[in-house]
């Protein structure tokens, strides 16, 4: 089937500033809050929210096989779950309904009453019921630089990494939507020359620059995804900021690898972006030395250009952008991260995150936290106002984007923005 959304030439009668991530190419997937106080799946073109629940009871989405209430949830799991058959239909359709030569819902403004939101008008809430959430390990250049930190310069990737994808079991039910603040977390931490640890909160907390993809129910118990075939169950993918607590982790990650560091908060971008949507933006992955094993080789454009930026703000004070990265840098791709973890057999479901882990580039200004840019606070990130940051302090907003652009045709993920408040005093 083909993607009708990807003509770099289409326009919307919907106006789009060219600067935006929306533009009707892009089509991307959430869930938010109307002015009614009526939660509903949707979309969103420029700085418009479309009601995709209100535009199927009007009839819009009629010859596609959709039950009745697949938009009026509060979670894009039932509608992932239909399968990429379904989800190209559907934007294939709402790409129709807002073409600039398409006047159906353009000339009734009934209809567009009901149907469109200026994005002031909503509020957006996290946009998949989140039930597994897995963090990989997968920037070869994150790695090497936490392996010269920590270890030995000449051995910094350990045995096993460039064998396979690394990842780590996390926590989903502190999975939350841009704009929810996050509490500085509480700890156990050994401070340097102490034999024993002391409580208190984390005093190294730190952002970790990723994107995260979004899975489908893609096998039964006991079967693997070959990796040609992993991308199909991929529905699509947002910006990703997944704290972290570096005292906190020195402390616990022996033996069985993070715990509290990393459990307290996860934020995403509320807009899920899909890999059609990104189709047009692939590119050449890392070249993989040694080979990997069978089930894991893969040939083609298993990449995608994405831009990525991080800036820091303080209160009251102005942004400066302290990375800049690009996903196009990752080792290993989403195709073997989700081969590999199920491999074993292991179930994926439907609403599943997958984190790519810390994204790093070659380059120090394209470091993806604090901890390389920093590099463990020896060497202050200087901010616009004249202050500097080792890491993430109390007030501090961190504001991560995304974004592909080629051909004139700007794809965007909009922007993860989470503000760190004091540790929360325990009773």
């Amino acid at each position: 089937m083909p993607i009708k959304t990807n003509d770099p030439s289409k326009k919307s009668w919907i106006s789009v500033d060219s600067t935006s991530d929306f533009p009707i190419q892009n089509i991307p997937f959430g869930v938010f809050l109307t002015r009614e106080d009526i939660i509903t799946i949707g979309t969103r073109i420029g700085n418009y929210a479309i009601d995709l629940g209100a535009l199927h009871q009007l009839g819009y989405f009629d010859g596609i096989p959709l039950t009745d209430d697949i938009f009026l949830q509060d979670s894009l799991n039932d509608f992932i779950s239909d399968g990429k058959k379904t989800w190209r239909l559907v934007r294939n359709r709402i790409s129709e309904i807002f073409d600039i030569n398409n006047t159906a819902l353009q000339n009734n403004e009934e209809h567009k009453k009901i149907v469109l939101f200026t994005m002031d008008e909503v509020e957006m809430q996290l946009p998949v019921q989140i039930g597994d959430y897995t963090d990989f390990y997968s920037s070869k250049e994150h790695a090497t630089n936490i392996g010269t930190m920590f270890r030995d310069p000449n051995n910094a990737l350990l045995p096993n990494w460039l064998h396979i994808p690394v990842g780590y079991h996390g926590r989903s039910s502190t999975i939350i939507p841009s704009g929810t603040p996050v509490h500085r977390p509480n700890g156990q931490t050994l401070p340097k020359g102490a034999e024993t640890p002391v409580f208190g909160p984390s005093k190294l907390v730190d952002f970790e620059l990723e994107t995260a993809f979004i899975t489908t129910d893609a096998n039964l118990l006991g079967e693997a995804i070959p990796v040609n075939e992993a991308e199909d169950y991929i529905f699509g993918m947002v910006v990703f900021n997944d704290w972290s607590a570096r005292d906190i982790q020195k402390w616990e990650y022996v033996p069985l690898g993070p715990f509290l560091a990393k459990n307290f908060a996860s934020s995403i971008s509320p807009w899920i972006v899909t890999l059609d949507a990104l189709e047009p933006f692939r590119t050449a992955s890392p070249v993989q030395e040694p080979k990997p094993l069978p089930y894991l080789q893969q040939t083609g454009e298993k990449s995608f250009d994405i831009n990525l930026e991080v800036d820091i703000t303080p209160e009251n004070g102005e942004p400066t952008t302290v990375s800049k990265s690009n996903f196009k840098y990752m080792y290993w791709t989403m195709a073997q991260q989700l081969a590999h973890h199920t491999v074993n057999g292991c179930k994926v479901n439907s609403g599943d995150m997958m984190g790519s882990g810390t994204i790093s580039g070659p380059t120090p200004d394209s470091y993806g936290s604090m901890l390389e840019l920093s590099w463990q606070g020896t060497k202050p990130v200087k901010l616009t106002n004249g202050e500097t940051r080792k890491f993430i302090q109390d007030n501090d907003t961190v504001t991560l984007r995304g974004y592909c652009e080629n051909n004139g045709v700007r794809i965007g993920f909009g922007e993860v923005s989470t503000k760190l408040l004091p540790a929360i005093p325990l009773k």
